[in-house]
Parts: structure tokens; C-alpha cells; sequence
């Protein structure tokens, strides 16, 4: 019975230290970019949210994905030093908007997805 609470003490113990070090990792200063992330993700709904009602090509939403994932990368690079300095942070700020024009623009064109021939 001993040795089974020194085991649940044990794993308790590196419980808590292995979620103790992720949050210090999650909380770098420097290398948070919790707007950047938050705007990717909203623009990436945006995408969905035109593919579902036809308002984009299959071409413009592989060319939106890509540019999304050109930002991504990017934010990795950024963070990859173990800081995200100002100038890195405008630097995705300018991709990030050039972005959100280019998926304006293209769910706003005459172009449609045409619709898929009903099935018989």
C-alpha cells in the first residue's frame, strides 16, 4: 500500500511539473501572438464560410490556403528565435491584411462555384 501512494505521489508530482512547464512555455514574453492567432483563425473561417456557399473557386481557395499558410510560416520564423520583435509583428500584420483584401475581393467577384449536377 506504500509503495502504491509514493507511485500516486510521484506521478502527481510530474503532473503538475509538466503542466507548470507548459504554461511557462505558453507564456514567453516574446513570442506570443495570441491577436495574430486569433486573426488567422477568423480569416481561415472566412474561407470556410466561402467555400460552403460557393462564393469561392476551388483555385481561389487553394491560393487563400496557401497564403494563409505563407503567414504561418512566417509566424514560425518570427518565433523561432524565441522572439517576436515589432518589426516581425508588423511584418504579419501587412501579410495578414494583404490576405483579408485577397479574400474580400475573391468571395466578392462574379465568379461562383458552380453547382454539382444532382445526383439521379
Amino acid at each position: 500500500m506504500k509503495n502504491l501512494s509514493t507511485v500516486a505521489a510521484a506521478v502527481l508530482a510530474f503532473a503538475t511539473f509538466a503542466a507548470a512547464a507548459q504554461d511557462g512555455a505558453a507564456s514567453t514574453p516574446g513570442t506570443n501572438t495570441p491577436r495574430i492567432d486569433a486573426r488567422q483563425a477568423r480569416q481561415e473561417q472566412r474561407i470556410d464560410q466561402g467555400v460552403a456557399s460557393g462564393e469561392l473557386t476551388r483555385r481561389e481557395t487553394r491560393r487563400m490556403n496557401r497564403q494563409q499558410a505563407a503567414v504561418n510560416k512566417a509566424e514560425d520564423q518570427a518565433k523561432a528565435d524565441g522572439t517576436v520583435t515589432a518589426q516581425e509583428r508588423r511584418r504579419l500584420t501587412k501579410a495578414q491584411n494583404a490576405t483579408s483584401r485577397h479574400i474580400q475581393r475573391q468571395k466578392h467577384d462574379a465568379q461562383e462555384r458552380p453547382a454539382s449536377a444532382p445526383k439521379p
